[in-house]
């Protein structure tokens, strides 16, 4: 499924935005889910990371399009944008924000296709390549975490920390509840504290496991044998 958000404060516009991905969905069988926030104040209050692709009226009261599309890149790196708008010479200024396309009113759904088209075509990519994970950050705002780029989660101090190619990212919750998620992408416990990507592990010696990146992981004792096999089966699997 691909989750999709119109935002538009003109109903009809937004009906006409809803009826095409519909028709799109039946001529083309790709399965959407699609919310609809006629404002987007509202939209990035209540924004968690969870849409894909998120169809951005340029012209709004309140807070236009594209200063609200900036906002958004700040929290979500990898959502796929599309202007609606009635000018079309507004939507240019879309690089700023890494627009995907734009799509002019009245929207036709000759011209809706080809733009979704693209959209879904990059999603389905990413989807098919790259599991994200998307983290709620204790300093406000979402980021959406390519699982492959983990190279351990830590608790500190009632905190995770994802430690990853790209930095280490702060959120709330629970170890275990982290080992839940990953349970099928190939992660173990090498003690208490640190949940560990195995595609990353350098090497395991005098009970300490070197990471990519140099930084070197103490195993338990307890957790050593389950380690080791998790490991094993990895390296062998």
């Amino acid at each position: 499924m691909i989750k999709t958000a119109i935002i538009e404060d003109e109903r009809a516009a937004a009906d006409i935005l809803s009826g095409c991905l519909d028709r799109y969905s039946e001529e083309n069988g790709v399965v959407f889910s699609c919310d609809r926030y006629d404002n987007a104040v509202s939209f990035l209050e209540e924004y968690d990371g969870r849409y894909d692709i998120v169809f951005m009226d340029i012209e709004m009261e309140f807070l236009d399009g594209m200063s609200a599309a900036k906002k958004l890149r700040e929290r979500d790196k990898s959502v796929v944008i599309i202007f609606v708008t009635n000018m079309a010479q507004l939507a240019i200024r879309g690089y700023e924000v890494e627009a995907l396309d734009f799509v002019v009113k009245p929207v036709i759904y000759r011209d809706f296709a080809f733009r979704i088209g693209k959209a879904v075509e990059r999603v389905l990519a990413r989807q098919n390549s790259e599991r994200a994970l998307s983290v709620g950050l204790t300093g406000g705002g979402y980021a959406k975490l390519i699982v492959s780029h983990i190279r351990y989660v830590e608790i500190m101090k009632h905190r995770i920390v994802y430690h990853t190619e790209n930095g280490d990212f702060v959120s709330y919750g629970t170890l275990k509840n982290v080992e839940k998620l990953l349970e099928d992408s190939g992660f173990a416990r090498c003690n208490s504290c640190y949940l560990v990507n195995l595609a990353h592990v350098i090497s395991v010696r005098d009970m300490m496991c070197e990471i990519a990146g140099g930084e070197k992981l103490k195993v338990s004792q307890p957790r050593k044998k389950e380690f080791m096999q998790a490991l094993g089966r990895y390296i062998g699997g």
